[in-house]
């Protein structure tokens, strides 16, 4: 079967598990620590970023994006209806809009800082920037959680899903970076109903489990995390 290198928490790598998951397709998870910079992994993709997917004949599709592409154009079809990529371009283009909103700005404004200051410093030295989370970070990253919290309460108040009626790649990767976040307990869920009630049909969705049972050494998560009724 397909292989994908992964980190279990990193956003991107949760969107392609969830997309893979909605298309009932298996694959050999390997998590890659990218810091190493091995040679076998950087002559798969030279970039040295995750997520990637090997399929069984040696294609390598490096990235979340490139990724998403590639499985719509090679399976999405069989979903009809639930295409995770709608086919009217005007669908397509809110669903990739919604999409770069997480991979882009949801990433640099609040999952890259909150995860670097509660996780991955834990893991470097004090000459690599390792040490205690930075106080003002956390707080602007949470700020920043807030603002896009109640925008995703602002669009599924309007409407069945994120980009639409049908579940699509854009709710996979707001769910896949507010996941990550969640595992750490920083979403302030009840201070958005709206955005809850979606996250929590979104968790409910068999493909979520996997995400569910994810563990971090040393760092157990939010004891609401698996709860599907929070």
């Amino acid at each position: 079967m397909p292989t994908l290198y992964h980190a279990p928490l990193d956003p991107h790598s949760r969107f392609i598990r969830l997309a893979m998951a909605e298309l009932s397709m298996e694959c050999d998870l390997v998590e890659e620590r990218v810091a190493e910079r091995r040679r076998e992994f950087l002559m798969l993709n030279p970039a040295g970023t995750i997520p990637v997917l090997v399929e069984l004949d040696g294609q390598v599709v490096p990235g979340a994006g490139v990724i998403a592409e590639y499985l719509d154009e090679t399976r999405g079809l069989v979903l009809g209806e639930r295409r995770l990529l709608p086919e009217p371009p005007s669908q397509r283009v809110e669903v990739r809009r919604l999409v770069n909103w997480f991979h882009q700005k949801f990433w640099a404004e609040v999952a890259e800082p909150l995860l670097h200051e509660k996780l991955y410093k834990l893991s470097l030295s004090p000459a690599e920037g390792g040490g205690a989370p930075n106080p003002a970070a956390l707080k602007a990253a949470r700020a920043n959680l807030r603002y896009h919290l109640a925008y995703v309460g602002h669009l599924v108040a309007r409407r069945n899903w994120l980009a639409g009626d049908h579940l699509t790649y854009a709710d996979l990767a707001a769910a896949a970076h507010l996941s990550a976040i969640d595992y750490m307990g920083d979403v302030p869920w009840s201070e958005q109903n709206a955005a809850k009630e979606w996250y929590a049909r979104i968790k409910s969705r068999p493909g979520f489990r996997s995400l569910l049972a994810d563990r971090i050494r040393g760092m157990p998560p939010a004891a609401h995390y698996t709860d599907l009724d929070f």
